[in-house]
């Protein structure tokens, strides 16, 4: 009778399981794969101080509780098994998956990241950022959380809809964002108290650079290009030793008529 019981409740987990996901982490959820970066963009193994920095590259796999950091010019793009993306911009600080959690995927510390969850088959997709005074519920969205030095954290919505909760006051009731809507939480402040803008995504230009990063690499290069046109070519093919095309320096400008004839000698 107990290994009927047994196999039953096997039955019921698996059963949970296949509709709502692991309940923790595995091997393969648990790693993020760098699918574009540029600028300096490294990896340390844990978050103690000591923690020597490792050069990221593309193709490179960040794993459980690995912390991501970026200098000046550092930005890079990040995918997980499911296909949910998250790219990191300069001058930030993240863990991945700090805890043993499937639903959390990122610790945001200090700076900005811009983040897309994939749905499961058009349903939800629970995931969770924290950063030191928020934590975003997502249910499949774009959307971008910045920490500050102040450890305020700045959540803007492009797509969906985000659920914010402030980490510091526990009691308050989350706020609901919408597209084109964004919010900022103070360490002190109740989010009863701040502020909803709306369209502050768009207004913000200060993300036009790492927003036209974060289309390119994702899309790819455009279709139907043809050869890139040599700078100081008119727009003309590149140069073919042997060739009848433009030379170095050519302006593509019509050539100069040619001079007229000279003048018959005088006669004799």
């Amino acid at each position: 009778m107990g290994w009927l019981l047994t196999a039953a409740l096997g039955m019921v987990c698996s059963a949970q399981q296949q509709q709502f996901g692991p309940a923790m982490a595995t091997p393969e959820n648990t790693a993020a794969t760098v699918v574009s970066m540029a600028g300096q963009v490294s990896l340390l193994r844990d978050n103690s101080p000591r923690a020597e920095p490792w050069a990221l590259n593309t193709g490179d796999v960040v794993r459980q509780r690995q912390v991501v950091v970026t200098g000046s010019d550092g930005t890079a793009i990040f995918q997980v098994n499911d296909g949910s993306t998250f790219q990191v911009y300069p001058n930030s600080r993240v863990t991945f998956r700090n805890n043993p959690n499937w639903k959390d995927l990122l610790d945001v510390w200090i700076g900005r990241v811009k983040v897309h969850i994939q749905r499961w088959g058009g349903q939800p997709n629970p995931s969770r950022i924290h950063t030191p005074t928020a934590v975003i519920t997502v249910r499949g969205t774009t959307f971008d959380v910045e920490s500050d030095a102040d450890e305020s954290t700045l959540v803007s919505v492009e797509e969906g809809q985000v659920d914010v909760r402030h980490r510091l006051i526990m009691q308050e009731q989350p706020r609901l964002l919408n597209q084109g809507e964004e919010i900022r939480v103070y360490k002190n402040v109740p989010l009863a108290k701040a502020r909803l803008d709306k369209g502050g995504l768009v207004q913000r230009g200060m993300n036009a650079l790492g927003d036209a990063f974060y289309t390119i690499m994702m899309r790819g290069p455009g279709s139907g290009g043809g050869s890139t046109p040599v700078p100081g070519a008119g727009g003309g093919a590149s140069p073919v030793p042997g060739g009848g095309g433009p030379r170095p320096g050519d302006t593509g400008a019509e050539p100069p008529p040619p001079p007229p004839p000279a003048a018959p000698p005088p006669p004799i």
